[in-house]
């Protein structure tokens, strides 16, 4: 494995040799293994890339040009729009809720945009926010997907595992909700989506915590066994009112498990692209890592350490140590536990560091996806030892969608 590392950091430091950090890379041998193994644990169903986690349009673009891939969830309507107008993708699915006016009269302005954006709800008052930036008889039938909670409810509902999204939770909300949508001018329901977040984004194996692994993947297939009925009955219930093109479900984490579900008529991923270090913790599939950053030793504190310029990248989510970048080549390099990782600087310990001097690249992990492209304008595209092309983030075409 120490070898396999050194093989891996020599590679990559011969390919960025001209660069000056902090950068940040693609392999796309990785990514485009990584795409691969994604679409054949999706079994026949289609992928549809969730772009916050890849933050590049060139890249989001490469996925979707890979069999098994299609469409897009968006994570923002703005998102959603400049993507349908640059011609990344004619399915844009936007994954949470939207109150931006000035995107809903972009939106309702534009038919071709509205027959290429759908829009996601979870009640009758995102619908009236709708309606009074433009009344229907003034607009296209924007489309709308019905977004159902997925989070298990144990003990009669009194423990909630999960993350907190929808209101809707059961077959029966779901068939309500799609009922008013029915009757609602200038909409139309054409999907239904629910994320099983306990499943898809929680890895059931935390290093070192076997007993939590444990809890993790018993309470994982007690929920998706409940989840499988209750999806299963509520696209039923929201087929009685609405002619259903899709049931998306899933993440990265889940879905060889989202995909066998026969309610399910698409899944979701994006993580899985670039590999991040959230997704060593999951015990059916790893991605390769795929996208790193570099940073450059400016200074040697004291024997056995060495301090990188900047390294603080922080991820969202819990506060905690799982969110904080991983040193990882070379390997042998661990944070500081006062420290960690810091805005202007990061001291890196254990067994590497005495080696490292000043000037020489440390490559680190993001624990998140696309998060990684908040702080870069670009990232470089490595084959073998060359950087093959360099493409724009958002950020580095100017936008900054949340």
């Amino acid at each position: 494995m120490a070898i396999e590392s050194d093989k891996l950091r020599d590679r990559l430091d011969r390919a960025t040799a001209h660069l000056d950090p902090p950068y940040a890379v693609v392999d796309l041998a990785a990514f485009d293994g990584n795409a691969a193994a994604l679409a054949e644990r999706a079994a026949g169903k289609p992928v549809r890339i969730a772009s916050k986690s890849v933050r590049a349009r060139d890249l989001i673009g490469r996925a979707l040009g890979r069999p098994g891939w299609r469409g897009v969830m968006a994570f923002t309507l703005p998102e959603a729009l400049w993507l349908v107008r640059a011609g990344v993708t004619d399915d844009a699915l936007v994954a949470y809720p939207t109150a931006d006016r000035g995107a809903l009269a972009a939106l309702a302005a534009d038919p071709v945009l509205a027959t290429a954006v759908t829009l996601m709800i979870d009640g009758t008052d995102q619908l009236d926010l709708v309606d009074a930036v433009c009344p229907p008889g003034r607009r296209p039938e924007l489309r709308v997907c019905l977004d159902l909670d997925a989070s298990w409810r144990p003990l009669g509902g009194r423990v909630h595992v999960g993350v907190r999204r929808s209101p809707v939770h059961s077959a029966q909300a779901a068939g309500a909700l799609a009922a008013t949508v029915a009757g609602r001018a200038g909409f139309r329901l054409v999907g239904l989506m629910a994320y099983e977040a306990q499943i898809a984004g929680l890895g059931d194996a935390p290093p070192g915590r076997a007993l939590l692994g444990s809890a993790i993947r018993l309470a994982q297939r007690r929920s998706y066994r409940e989840l499988l009925a209750r999806r299963g009955a509520a696209v039923a219930a929201v087929r009685e009112h609405a002619d259903l093109e899709f049931v998306n479900g899933g993440g990265t984490g889940s879905v060889a498990a989202t995909s066998a579900d026969p309610a399910v008529t698409e899944v979701t991923a994006g993580s899985g692209l670039y590999g991040p270090t959230l997704f060593d913790a999951y015990r059916a599939w790893r991605p390769t890592p795929a996208a790193a950053f570099a940073c450059a030793v400016v200074r040697r504190p004291g024997p056995g350490l060495a301090t990188v310029l900047g390294g603080g990248w922080i991820a969202s989510g819990p506060a905690e140590d799982s969110r904080l970048p991983r040193p990882w080549l070379p390997a042998g390099l661990k944070l500081i536990g006062t420290e960690g990782a810091g805005e202007v600087q990061t001291p890196l310990a254990g067994a590497a560091a005495g080696a490292l001097r000043v000037g020489d690249r440390v490559w680190f992990r993001h624990a998140k996806a696309g998060e990684l492209c908040e702080h870069v304008n670009e990232l470089h595209l490595v084959e073998g030892d060359a950087v093959v092309a360099t493409v724009p983030t958002y950020r580095g075409e100017g936008h900054a969608f949340l």
